[in-house]
């Protein structure tokens, strides 16, 4: 039965991954169908970007109240009814509506899954896990494309996902019994059953570094995808097509490190997949900051995504150990929803740098938010250093 439960884990992993990258493929058609201007998918990205974070903030109580089982059936059965809207909306107002609730959904399922994952199953599946998110995230734009090609309709592309989606939620639906397996083993009394509040979270200590943390580092690979290529143009003055190309490493390397890092995390603690993954991407970040050929610099780069790629679930699932299990859904919530405020404030900003100084900033900044990553996960490693060892 835990096998089966953990095989619609990986399944619903997939399921939060496809939508995400959906807009960004199809808003050169959809931005036509429907009237809008170019920037105007930035407006539909920051009300998801919100209300995932609101989301996440919320994902303890909701969790308490209703359980890992259904928070995931629920949050992705918003998912899909938002994708169904998209396919069928012309005006701009109703996308902006809909983002609403595909916000809402991936913020939940992200942080009930995660915290799920990070009490009852050992730090590789959280690994392997968000490799099967970046399986989703990359087939999302290849369904897309495939319904782009064979038409022209982008209206195709999202029924295609949400029917997809739809098979999950049926599956979820069906295995809701499956959740309470684990959960009835880790809930023994009443005391152990009440949630602990998001204030109450962050008054216990290291959470509020280990928050910093996940700023950093999730902010630091949304902006790495988004400028790198750009990086790549101004500063090796290399074609667009290749840069893309390029920049297409760094991703790669995030995928290989987190199949190697499942593997090693069963010899290496969590806290030193951090401390030396950091490191690996620091030492790439400053190969990329010097005047080296492209090549170098593009080998750089997937070191940089090699180093990062333990950092995000490392970090979560070394939550329940670091904070304590009562307090895991809290303070995974709060680490959620500092990682969405980094991937949606800090690429922004970056841009605003990289315009007024130059695209050699890039890799600077990428560092500076590297050794900030590094070293507020030290500090949260001197408060409990007895633990993770």
């Amino acid at each position: 039965m835990v096998t089966l439960l953990l095989i619609i884990i990986y399944l619903a992993f997939i399921g939060l991954g496809l939508p995400d990258a959906l807009l960004g493929s199809a808003w050169s058609v959809m931005k036509l169908d429907i009237g809008a201007r170019t920037e105007m998918a930035g407006y539909i990205s920051l009300v998801i970007s919100f209300c995932t974070v609101i989301s996440s903030l919320f994902a303890s109580r909701l969790l308490h109240r209703f359980g890992t089982g259904k928070v995931t059936l629920f949050s992705i059965l918003s998912t899909t009814i938002a994708l169904f809207g998209f396919s069928l909306s012309n005006e701009f107002l109703f996308f902006i509506f809909l983002a609403i609730p595909l916000g809402l959904g991936a913020g939940s399922v992200d942080a009930a899954l995660s915290n799920y994952v990070a009490l009852h199953f050992k730090a590789k599946h959280m690994s392997w896990l968000h490799c099967f998110w970046g399986v989703g995230a990359m087939s999302g734009p290849i369904v897309m494309s495939f319904s782009l090609d064979n038409g022209g309709d982008w209206r195709a592309g999202y029924v295609t996902i949400a029917i997809l989606l739809t098979v999950i939620v049926v599956i979820l639906l069906a295995s809701l019994s499956l959740w309470r397996i684990l959960d009835n083993k880790k809930l023994g009394n009443d005391d152990e059953k009440k949630a602990v509040s998001n204030r109450e979270a962050l008054r216990i200590r290291g959470v509020k570094m280990s928050m910093v943390s996940m700023l950093c580092y999730n902010g630091s690979e949304t902006a790495a995808g988004l400028w790198m290529a750009s990086f790549f143009i101004a500063s090796k003055g290399i074609s667009p097509g290749k840069a893309a190309a390029l920049s297409s490493l760094f991703y790669i390397g995030i995928i290989i490190g987190r199949i190697f890092s499942g593997f090693l995390s069963t010899y290496v603690s969590s806290k030193s997949l951090i401390r030396y993954g950091g490191l690996v991407g620091c030492v790439g970040l400053l190969v990329l900051i010097l005047p080296v050929p492209y090549g170098v610099a593009a080998g750089a780069l997937f070191v940089v995504g090699l180093g990062g790629a333990p950092i995000y679930p490392s970090i979560v699932h070394a939550t329940p150990e670091r904070f304590g299990e009562k307090a895991s859904p809290s303070v995974i919530g709060l680490e959620m929803a500092s990682a969405y405020t980094g991937s949606t404030l800090i690429p922004l900003l970056m841009g605003i740098i990289a315009s007024q100084f130059g695209m050699f900033m890039v890799p600077i900044i990428l560092l500076i938010l590297f050794s900030i990553m590094f070293a507020s996960s030290e500090m949260v490693n001197r408060v409990h250093k007895h633990k993770l060892v």
